[in-house]
């Protein structure tokens, strides 16, 4: 099985693709993403009967985006792809999923994946 991961935006976009089986979820993450991405991965895997030792590869967007949250989405699977020795590809356009998995079926790895911001990160201050 193979995870597309986009945490560009508030609303996390995950999908799980297994053959020709795919599933398509989107999470209002918000917030809660550092907190609960890693969980909200573990439950849909469970869903389809999963755990994240059937995981084949990972893709995931790499921008332009969020700071915070592709900061987020691409730590978590760049962990999890080193940790379980697993093929990781960053896409980044339109049809960055497509692009993705034909890299993946092609047995690329980008072995790390680093966000594409579209231009100078904007940090915020800290609020205390």
């Amino acid at each position: 099985m193979i995870i597309l991961l986009d945490t560009s935006t508030p609303v996390c976009k995950l999908s799980l693709v297994d053959g020709d089986l795919r599933r398509d979820y989107e999470w209002p993450a918000d917030r809660s993403l550092a907190k609960d991405l890693l969980r909200y991965l573990t439950d849909r895997l469970a869903e389809n009967g999963k755990t994240i030792n059937d995981l084949t590869g990972l893709g995931i967007f790499k921008g332009p985006g969020s700071f915070t949250g592709l900061r987020i989405g691409i730590t978590v699977l760049n962990t999890l792809a080193d940790s379980l020795s697993l093929p990781i590809v960053g896409g980044i356009g339109e049809n960055w999923q497509r692009d993705v998995l034909d890299a993946l079926a092609a047995g690329r790895n980008d072995q790390i994946v680093m966000p594409e911001y579209g231009g100078e990160a904007n940090i915020t201050k800290p609020r205390k």
